[in-house]
């Protein structure tokens, strides 16, 4: 049964990262909004995600830093002192968010069912969320439904900073425009450096022109020179040279992203630019790119039987590939094959006036 039949007047959603699933909680955000106007919704997230989530209209946004250690959840639990909220939506199964969950007064906590709430996250939450679906978009969605959100069908919304997009304005006439987001910021999610050096030479043959992005992190850096030193056919390399609301700005200005299970193929479906996403590690149809699933290169099923013996519906939800070299199982024919196909369905390389 529903919480709510008419709006709350506050709701606290925590939940500290990272990119990829603060995007897909937006949609769960966007729908309470669209239900409940007047409602006021505080989201508590990490520094870097935050720069992100300000973008969002009539949200306030509290940045906890994990990176402070006790200090963190001291500064997080002062800033709320003395407020109360008729709802907490406890959306992260982590121990550090439970502990910081710990200085949320709410009168309702909601939390993931016990399948999903690892870390003993259910010890933390007075209701158990049931997902509406397999994605985590779903399952997030499913905190709408337990609250009483008539449509809880995601979809996303987010403005652009007009600075950000004058920033980005000079890559429109990169087109037809590709990125490659070659690096996660876990390595073993990473596809190879000759791969993608050799889809970048497949993408200028067909006629696109083709930019690497990603984060500062040295490892990062380090593949995308480890491209550009393979191929020609880059036209530039701006790994650790954007911020969020610009990464934002320049994947909308983009006809496709490729990348691996990483925060920007989620940030692709906040502006609906196609996703061609590569996984191993993680089941696709959990955590693939929510629009463009249908477009994965997945070995995670071929992978994760070679691990253990067992399919997907065998394993627990969240089961991940431990194969370090999980990856490798893509190849490159795979990949062009996907992105033949992508950029046909979707016309990618026709003039959009």
């Amino acid at each position: 049964m529903a919480l709510f039949s008419q709006a709350p007047q506050s709701i606290c959603l925590l939940r500290l990262s990272a990119i990829g699933d603060c995007c897909h909680a937006i949609a769960l955000v966007q729908a309470i909004q669209r239900q409940w106007p007047q409602t006021r919704i505080t989201w508590i997230t990490g520094k870097i995600e935050a720069q992100l989530l300000q973008l969002l209209p009539d949200v306030e946004v509290i940045v906890f830093n994990k990176a402070a250690g006790i200090r963190g959840y001291l500064d997080l639990w002062k800033q709320l002192r003395g407020r109360r909220f008729d709802v907490l939506l406890h959306m992260q199964a982590a121990l550090r968010a439970s502990l910081a969950s710990l200085g949320i007064r709410a009168t309702h906590r909601l939390g993931f069912e016990r399948e999903r709430a690892k870390d003993g996250q259910w010890l933390f939450t007075n209701h158990k969320v049931a997902a509406t679906g397999e994605h985590v978009v779903e399952g997030f969605m499913g905190f709408g439904q337990a609250l009483g959100l008539t449509d809880f069908t995601p979809n996303w919304e987010l403005p652009i900073p007009a600075e950000a997009e004058q920033w980005a304005a000079p890559y429109a006439e990169y087109q037809p425009l590709l990125l490659i987001c070659p690096a996660a910021s876990k390595a073993y999610k990473n596809w190879t450096a000759e791969g993608y050096a050799a889809l970048a030479d497949h993408a200028r043959d067909k006629g696109m022109q083709v930019i690497l992005i990603g984060s500062p992190a040295q490892q990062e850096r380090d593949l995308a020179e480890k491209i550009c030193n393979l191929t020609d056919n880059i036209a530039d390399n701006l790994v650790g040279q954007t911020s969020l609301p610009q990464l934002l700005a320049l994947i909308k200005v983009a006809r496709l992203l490729v990348a691996p299970d990483t925060g920007p193929t989620h940030m692709a479906t906040l502006v609906n630019t196609p996703v061609l996403g590569l996984y191993a590690h993680h089941n696709p149809r959990r955590t693939g790119p929510y629009r463009c699933r249908d477009y994965v290169v997945s070995v995670y099923d071929e992978a994760l039987l070679a691990e253990t013996g067992k399919r997907a519906e065998q394993v627990p939800w969240r089961t991940r590939v431990k194969d370090p070299d999980a990856m490798q199982r893509i190849s490159t024919a795979m990949v062009e094959i996907q992105f033949d196909r992508i950029i046909h369905d979707f016309n990618l390389l026709q003039d959009p006036s």
